[in-house]
Parts: C-alpha cells; sequence; structure tokens
C-alpha cells in the first residue's frame, strides 16, 4: 500500500513559497491576495458562466481584489472603498433583477446527478 504524498506536496509548496518570498520575487501579501481574489471572480464566471448569481458575485471578486490593492498601494481609505462597493454591489443586485439575465442553471450538479444514475 503507499503511503500519502500529502507531506512531500506541503513541503514543495512550503518551501517554493520560502524560497520566492527569501529571494524577494513573490509579491507582497496584500498584493497576492488581491490578484487571487480578481482571478477567483474571472475563474467563477468562466466556470458557472453568465447569469444571475454571478453577475453579481464575480465583479465583486474583481472589486475586492482592486479594493485591496488600492488600499495598500495608493492609501485610499476603506470608508470609500466600502461605499464605492456598496454601490456596486446595489447596482449588480438591480441589473441581475433583470428578465434577459439567464437564472443560475443547475450546472455542476446536474452533471454530477447524471454521472450518478445508471
Amino acid at each position: 500500500m503507499k503511503k500519502s504524498a500529502a507531506l512531500p506536496i506541503a513541503l514543495i509548496c512550503l518551501g517554493s513559497v520560502w524560497f520566492l518570498k527569501s529571494t524577494a520575487l513573490l509579491p507582497n501579501t496584500s498584493t497576492l491576495l488581491s490578484l487571487l481574489l480578481a482571478a477567483a471572480g474571472c475563474l467563477l464566471l468562466i466556470i458557472d458562466g453568465f447569469n444571475k448569481s454571478t453577475l453579481v458575485s464575480s465583479p465583486l471578486l474583481i472589486y475586492a481584489g482592486a479594493a485591496i490593492y488600492l488600499r495598500d498601494n495608493l492609501g485610499l481609505q476603506f470608508s470609500h472603498l466600502l461605499s464605492l462597493g456598496m454601490v456596486v454591489m446595489g447596482l449588480l443586485m438591480l441589473l441581475a433583477r433583470s428578465d434577459r439575465i439567464p437564472e443560475r442553471s443547475r450546472g455542476w450538479r446536474a452533471l454530477q446527478d447524471n454521472q450518478d444514475q445508471p
């Protein structure tokens, strides 16, 4: 019986991050977090498709990444960023009420249900 590969993979990942951080090749934490949030918003839109749910959540993830970046690099105040975020969220929620925007499809759940059936 083979042993789990979790420990070697964790050591490789931690060693790589430590190496990149010690050689200053890894961006600072807030920049990395903002990039990951923006990437998650784009990936969610690609995976789940355009629907009422992703119309709100994807742009908000991208906005959160941009807000973190702007706060860290330009020194904008959180109150400005949060108030603008509330306006953006409200506009997106109103836009998602349109009948032209498709409802959330079953997507992955439908695919999984079809695979479970014999």
